[in-house]
């Protein structure tokens, strides 16, 4: 028996869109969030969806499409995000994935919890006033049951 990706674990990128839909409709209506995505555009669940499939195991369909780890890192440069929203978006995150109905196993939340919290950290190092360079050769991260990709920073 060949032990299933997080991706899979959690639904597979169907039920990873239906998280992100739950949550950027609760960000869009957000006080402290709301004026961080006021641009947003309607395909953004979508692409955070992919982001999150790939980062789970999934299909490496952000990297193909959407410019992999340094497209994302472009996406925060300039942005300027606060540890108030930061600690937000960690939160409604984590609430949309029980409206969205994730699985609430201890292991696979923690390692969902666990990225949602480094890529929310990671999202205040390239909006800050003074971001890494960014690198085109480094990979979307990849997380998997009981470990985590390596600092690139």
């Amino acid at each position: 028996m060949t032990t299933p990706s997080i991706h899979e674990w959690l639904g597979g990128t169907d039920a990873l869109l239906r998280l992100t839909e739950v949550f950027y409709a609760k960000v869009r209506q957000d006080p402290v969030l709301a004026p961080v995505f006021a641009d947003m555009g309607d395909d953004h669940p979508a692409h955070v969806a992919t982001w999150l499939a790939e980062v789970f195991g999934g299909p490496a369909e952000y990297t193909a499409h959407h410019g992999g780890h340094a497209g994302m890192a472009r996406h925060h440069l300039g942005r300027g995000i606060t540890e108030e929203q930061r600690r937000r978006w960690v939160g409604l995150l984590q609430d949309a994935a029980d409206e969205a109905g994730l699985p609430t196993d201890p292991e696979s939340r923690a390692v969902f919890a666990y990225y949602v919290e480094w890529g929310s950290r990671m999202a205040i190092i390239y909006s800050g006033a003074a971001p890494p360079p960014i690198d085109e050769s480094v990979e979307v991260p990849r997380w998997g049951w009981g470990q985590t990709p390596p600092w690139e920073g």
